[in-house]
């Protein structure tokens, strides 16, 4: 189980939308080969909205996961191309992948949650996709569509008025 490092407020006071400062992730493994550097994962907790009455006033559950992959080592220049256009929709104005979660209450559950989220994304842009290999119709598909094209003629060319000889 992970645990959550302690976060101390950038500001000294308490307002709504307290910030909490960015804090350093733990390395993450994606499979047996690639792990994520704790270094390029930020992560931050701020105040949830929705559902937890006067609790959610009080406890930064919600998690902000930032992934820098431009500078990360771990992933190939093909695999981070991938991921680029998997996540577009995820990038933040630095161009690094943004991710939330806010499924719990819980700082811990939530933050696990993130780091699957990115972690399912990751493998997603590791998959190399199959180059389509172009291929010639057979014979047969050729004489089977022909011969229904002819078919489909005679039954059409026998709705035709029959031209009568006076």
């Amino acid at each position: 189980m992970l645990r959550p490092y302690s976060i101390t407020p950038e500001k000294g006071g308490r307002g709504p939308g307290e910030r909490y400062a960015r804090v350093m992730g733990m390395p993450l493994v994606i499979n047996d080969k690639i792990t994520l550097p704790g270094s390029d994962i930020e992560w931050t907790a701020v105040r949830s909205s929705g559902p937890g009455g006067q609790n959610v006033n009080k406890v930064s559950s919600k998690i902000e996961l930032s992934f820098d992959f431009e500078s990360t080592v771990a992933l190939s220049d093909a695999a981070k191309a991938r991921l680029r256009a998997l996540a577009k929709n995820l990038l933040d104005a630095e161009g690094r992948i943004f991710i939330t979660s806010k499924k719990t209450r819980d700082q811990a559950k939530n933050l696990v949650d993130a780091r699957d989220k990115l972690r399912q994304i990751v493998l997603k842009a590791l998959f190399v996709p199959k180059t389509r290999r172009p291929t010639k119709p057979t014979k047969g598909s050729k004489i089977r569509r022909v011969t229904t094209k002819k078919r489909i003629g005679a039954k059409k060319a026998a709705r035709r008025a029959v031209a009568r000889d006076e």
